[in-house]
């Protein structure tokens, strides 16, 4: 679990004060991670506790975070800096929360991000990092996996180091998100709580966490009794408790497919999550039924035909990814998934996409 969590309108005015604690020395800079989208923007940037050599990055988050990004970035902090930094601060949306957690596990490990890619892989701490969101749906700020494509698949690093020691969740940030971003990132919580709620890793501590996220989600997207800014208070405590209850559970059928089409089509996860679930009602009949009134009630578009033109071996690839993530498949369907989960399934469900 992150071991510290500050919450509350405003509460980014504490990011200097938290961090200042944990400087190593003057030589030791502290490296700000930024989603590309702040940049020029006195929401973000006019209030960042830079001193001595620290370091502003901003970071375009077009495309999901890649493993080779990860090890460039880590290469240029090596270079640019004599002293290992003394902390990753990453602001930003789920693109960038990975990031950050990311380069502060790469730092104290060697190798290539690629090989870490799996379960339980990392053998050493990383070094002080600090989770910021500014979107609210992911759960990446809570989860214990850092989500990246890599040369051969896409896969998170998912290990005891990779939650941030810190987290600064603050609705105020959220501000001014697009429509279809905010519905998009918050059906990725929202299926969080459906894939874990459903699943066969379901336990009383997850369950209570996803009960709740789900209950919030109801709240925001099928009812209208909330404030704007209730609703961005209510929906960052979503993403936390969504983040909650799959980590200590797992997610399921649409996440695992949704990165088939991440992988080879560049697809974004939220999206990628709306297109799969579309299409899911043989798993999730009363999530799916949910999920269509949401999409309805907020008028949102979700991109259709995306796989009308592949090949049988662009299918292969995407369904060998989905294939992968076999905890996955095991938490939707239970220990005898490979006799239920064939290749034609996936493939017939990734032409109706």
């Amino acid at each position: 679990m992150v071991s510290r969590v500050v919450f509350g309108r405003g509460s980014f005015n504490q990011l200097g004060d938290i961090i200042e604690p944990k400087r190593v020395n003057t030589t030791a800079p502290f490296i700000f991670l930024v989603d590309d989208v702040f940049k020029g923007n006195p929401l973000i940037t006019s209030r960042l506790p830079l001193a001595y050599n620290d370091q502003l990055v901003f970071v375009s988050t077009k495309e999901e975070p890649k493993t080779s990004q990860v090890d460039e970035m880590v290469e240029q902090i090596i270079l640019n800096h004599k002293d290992r930094p003394s902390g990753i601060i990453g602001i930003g949306g789920g693109t960038i929360m990975d990031l950050a957690k990311a380069v502060a596990i790469m730092l104290t490990n060697e190798g290539e991000a690629k090989d870490y890619q799996g379960w339980d892989i990392v053998k050493n701490a990383a070094i002080y990092h600090v989770g910021v969101p500014t979107i609210s749906g992911t759960g990446a700020e809570v989860s214990r996996t850092t989500i990246l494509t890599g040369p051969q698949r896409k896969l998170g690093i998912n290990s005891d180091f990779t939650p941030f020691d810190q987290v600064i969740l603050d609705p105020e940030l959220t501000v001014g998100v697009p429509k279809e971003q905010w519905f998009y990132t918050g059906m990725d919580c929202f299926v969080h709580c459906i894939e874990s709620l459903k699943g066969t890793y379901l336990n009383a501590f997850s369950q209570s966490y996803g009960e709740k996220a789900l209950e919030l989600c109801q709240e925001i997207f099928l009812e209208d009794t909330l404030s704007d800014e209730d609703s961005q208070d209510q929906l960052m405590m979503a993403s936390w408790h969504g983040g909650m209850s799959i980590a200590y559970s797992q997610v399921g059928v649409a996440h695992a497919m949704s990165y088939g089409l991440g992988y080879l089509l560049g697809i974004k996860h939220g999206i990628g999550n709306c297109i799969v679930f579309e299409h899911l009602e043989e798993y999730y009949p009363e999530g799916v039924a949910m999920y269509k009134a949401m999409r309805k009630k907020h008028n949102i578009f979700i991109p259709q035909g995306i796989c009308s033109n592949l090949g049988d071996d662009e299918f292969d690839i995407m369904i060998d990814v989905a294939l992968s993530l076999e905890p996955l498949w095991e938490n939707a369907i239970g220990k005898n998934w490979k006799q239920i989960i064939t290749r034609d399934k996936l493939k017939a469900l990734y032409q109706k996409m």
